[in-house]
Parts: structure tokens; sequence; C-alpha cells
């Protein structure tokens, strides 16, 4: 069995969470994800037995519905004809505008260039060749980066030989299937492109490499070493590799290159009861004071509360429209002094498709933000200064924290570490994460950064692993209700600046003394 066949073992359709209330939820509960164009569409102007006339016409093989499926109900032009009055006359985006740049003149070191990202790449429609392509170009990719470390054989290619069970042997492969014998062993199924085998770690002969292989992922590639039992249909490992990215440290000559200082923050949530205004204005009166000099503001999603992400979320909003939603934040962003550049990424509250990866905001949400403000989907590698910064809103670290023992909410920067050496941003496929399957993994860390920037769980930390800082950046909200349900403590009202000559930080609270 190989990758392919794994995912006839493992498919099905992974649900996307809730967005846009009862039309998502409709869709959902009738096995289709919903793409936000045809989500708009629909909104803007069906009925409820136009819905149902969509539903019935959709075959069942479809994953995503998109505006391709509603073109024939005639709804479309509508729609168009509907959102261009709205817009029109004001009563849809209110403060829809152009801003151009003004204030401090923008340096070399003031720019910003995108170095990927998935907004106008997505090749997903949901078929079984997608996720089959999906699942071999990660392989392929991190084991491209494996093979400069371990010369792996393909796996069916040690079943077709009589080895010297004494001989080692380095394989390279996905992780399919991880258990616990009833001796405590870990007994782990990895597999290639050719086929699958079962590998053991036993747990008293390598306490250390033991503890690794509790930290193994579902879905990762990694490369072991060891020898074969006699049947060839079993590996016992005395080496794991992971991808990992190169313990080395840069010169003073490279960290010249990079100039300026960038703030780092996320999860805003501008709409929520429990959003932190005041502390807002404080931190924003503080990047106008020149002599902090900021050349950059990095937000990682969540700009907006959102509209029923969550249960009962219109009881915890003081803004129960999506898009007046993006108005006040886009007049909060407004003040921000115009030298500094900003840069803006969907997180899960966002009004984007929920399947990571996500394109960057749609035109008619960032039409009302100033117009000089780099938006990039989620998760996007962007350069600043000369400084490379990855930006990933963070939701994956719900499911690593969940699988590797040890790990918390308390402590972000961990999880972030072991995306590093895992050289992937969401492993997991079928946790909380919905991943469209796209035919490229855009998780693979394939260019590796100086600065990992997430937020999601709304805690901050700040740290290095090997040669990339890492960095949480918390949140501008107080305590939720669901926050208090689950006892998570947020840490509100924090940004971290950071120097990109030196990576030298510090983290600032704006909470009122």
């Amino acid at each position: 069995m190989c990758i392919q066949g794994k995912i006839l073992s493992r498919f099905k359709v992974y649900a996307l969470d809730m967005e846009a209330g009862k039309i998502i939820q409709v869709f959902a509960e009738s096995g289709f994800q919903i793409d936000p164009d045809a989500l708009d569409i629909l909104r803007m102007s069906a009925s409820p037995e136009l819905i149902q006339d969509v539903l019935r016409s959709i075959d069942n093989s479809v994953l995503v519905v998109g505006t391709e499926h509603i073109k024939t109900l005639n709804i479309i032009n509508k729609a168009i004809v509907l959102d261009h009055t709205i817009a029109q006359t004001g009563e849809f985006i209110k403060n829809a505008k152009e801003v151009e740049p003004a204030g401090k003149t923008i340096t070399a070191s003031s720019t910003v260039t995108v170095l990927s990202d998935i907004t106008n790449q997505s090749t997903c429609i949901g078929e079984y060749t997608d996720f089959v392509q999906y699942f071999k170009h990660r392989h392929s990719l991190l084991g491209d980066m494996l093979r400069k470390r371990i010369s792996g054989r393909p796996i069916e290619s040690i079943k077709k030989r009589n080895l010297d069970t004494r001989e080692q042997l380095s394989l390279i492969g996905m992780v399919m299937d991880i258990r616990t014998t009833a001796n405590g062993h870990k007994l782990i199924e990895i597999e290639d492109t050719t086929g699958t085998i079962s590998i053991l770690i036993h747990k008293e002969k390598d306490k250390e490499l033991f503890e690794l292989a509790n930290t193994i992922l579902l879905d990762e590639v990694i490369g072991v070493t060891g020898t074969l039992s006699s049947d060839g249909n079993l590996m016992f490992v005395n080496k794991i590799i992971r991808p990992d990215i190169p313990n080395t440290q840069r010169t003073m000559l490279d960290r010249t290159r990079a100039k300026g200082k960038a703030v780092f923050i996320s999860d805003i949530h501008v709409g929520s009861k429990t959003f932190l205004e005041d502390a807002w204005l404080d931190f924003v009166e503080w990047l106008g004071d020149d002599v902090n000099g900021i050349n950059y503001l990095v937000i990682a999603g969540d700009v907006v509360d959102g509209i029923g992400v969550f249960p009962n979320q219109d009881k915890e909003l003081a803004i129960l429209d999506i898009y007046e939603q993006y108005e006040r934040a886009a007049a909060y962003l407004e003040a921000v002094p115009k030298h500094i550049k900003i840069i803006i990424s969907p997180g899960n509250h966002d009004a984007v498709r929920q399947a990571e990866p996500q394109p960057r905001f749609p035109e008619r949400i960032t039409r009302v933000f100033r117009s000089d403000i780099t938006f990039v989907g989620n998760p996007a590698m962007v350069d600043i200064g000369g400084a490379k910064v990855l930006i990933y809103h963070g939701r994956s670290m719900d499911d690593i924290i969940a699988s590797i023992p040890g790990l918390s909410y308390s402590d972000p920067t961990k999880p972030m570490s072991e995306m590093l050496k895992l050289r992937h941003l969401s492993p997991i496929y079928g946790g909380r994460v919905s991943i469209a399957p796209e035919k490229e993994d855009h998780f693979v860390i394939d260019l590796v950064p100086d600065i990992l920037h997430c937020g999601h769980v709304h805690t901050v930390g700040v740290s290095r692993y090997r040669d990339v800082l890492t960095v949480n950046s918390g949140t501008w909200q107080s305590q939720t209700e669901f926050q208090k349900r689950m006892n998570l403590e947020p840490m509100p009202a924090r940004a971290t600046i950071v120097d990109l000559a030196s990576m030298d930080y510090r983290v600032l609270s704006f909470l009122p003394a």
C-alpha cells in the first residue's frame, strides 16, 4: 500500500468550519464545503428555496461548491448587480476609499517583497487526484531534504531481496499510523510511493530515541535507520531523522544586510465585545513616536472576530456585520503612521475560505483599507528590509499541542519549533485544521526563514530555534466566555518588536497600569 492507496483508505470529506451562519451549516450538513465567492452570492440574493435547488443540482462527488456550480440557476448576475448597487449607495461599503501613501519617504529598508503565497495559485477542486498529488508533493519535497543526510531506499526494494538482517538500512517515508504495543514499545507504519513497512522503537534500548518517537506525528515525513526482521516486514529502528533546519549561524555580514525594526501582532478581533480598544489606541500612539523607529507592522491573522465562527458568537459581538467589522478595523489601521509598511495575513476568524492554505482577503474587503497595505495569504513568506519572515496564523498548533506530550498553549514557541524540525507548518491531515488538497503542499518550509511569526493561541512567546526567531504575538481581546470555559488565560495587548539586523527583541505591554 503506497501513498495513493492511503488516500483511498483514509479519504473522507472534512467539512469547513462554519463562517457565515446558516448557509454554511446547511451545506456542511449535506456534506459540502462552500467557496467564499459562492457563499457571497447566496448570502446576497438566494432564498432558502434557491439554496435547496443548488444542493439538489450538485453531484455527490463535489467537495467544494463554487460559483460554477450555481451559475445555471441564474442568480450570479443578480448578485453582481446587487453588490454594485449597494457599494454605490454606500450601504454596503461605507468607507471605501483609496489612500495614497504619505508621510515619510519609503527607503530601501522599508520595502516588502512577497516570496511565496497561495493567493491566485489555488488549483484544488476536491477530486481524488488532488489528494494523491498533495501527499506525493509533500513526500517528494521533504524526502529530498532528508536524502541530503541519508541514502534512503524504496520500501519495496528491501522486500524483494534476501538482505542480511544485520545490515543497516535507511528508509524515507510518510507516517501512516502510530501505535503503542502491549509491552509499551512504539510501532509506527510508514509509507513511500512504492509500499509500506512497520518500524519498531524499543522503549528501553534507547531512552532518547523513544522520547523522540513519542513526538512523531501522523503524516510527517521522516528518515529511519535500522535492521530488518527475518521476514523483511519489520524494521528495528536505531535512528530517526527529521528534515529539520540547518544547524548553522548567520554571520555578522549576513545580519547587516537586514535593516529596520518590525512589530509583530495578531488576533486583533475587531468587532468583539472583548476587543481592547483603549490598549489598541495606546499602541497606535506609540507607533507614531519617531523615537521608536518602526518600519514594519506584521499582522498574522484574525483581524476581526468574524460571524458564525462558533456557536452563539453573536452574543459576544459588538459589531454584528462582518463588513462593518472590517470597516472598523480599517479605521483603526488608518491611524498607523504612513511610513510604517503594514502586512496582513488572514486567520480562521477572517472572511476567507476556512480550508488552509488561505488566500489573501478578497478585493471587496481590501478596498476599505488604505492602499499601501500588503495583503498576503496564510501562510506566506515575505522579505521585509532584507529579513525573511514566514507568516502563519498557527491553527495547526491545536493539533500539534494535542498530539505531543508536554506541549501546552502557555508556551507557543515549542509547537512552533516542532514545525521547524518537521519543515512543515501543518503536518497532520484530518485534524482540527481543514486542509485543501492543493497539487502542491504550501505548508512545506522549503526556504528557511529568519523569523517564524504565528498567532491563534492568544498567548505570547518569543524564542529561538537554531537560527530562526519564533514569535507568537498574543491577542488584542480580553478573555472570552469560551476561554473561561476552557480555562485558557490569554496574554492580551502585547506587541513584539524585533531589530531585523541583530534579531534582538522586546515585548511591550499596552494594558492600562
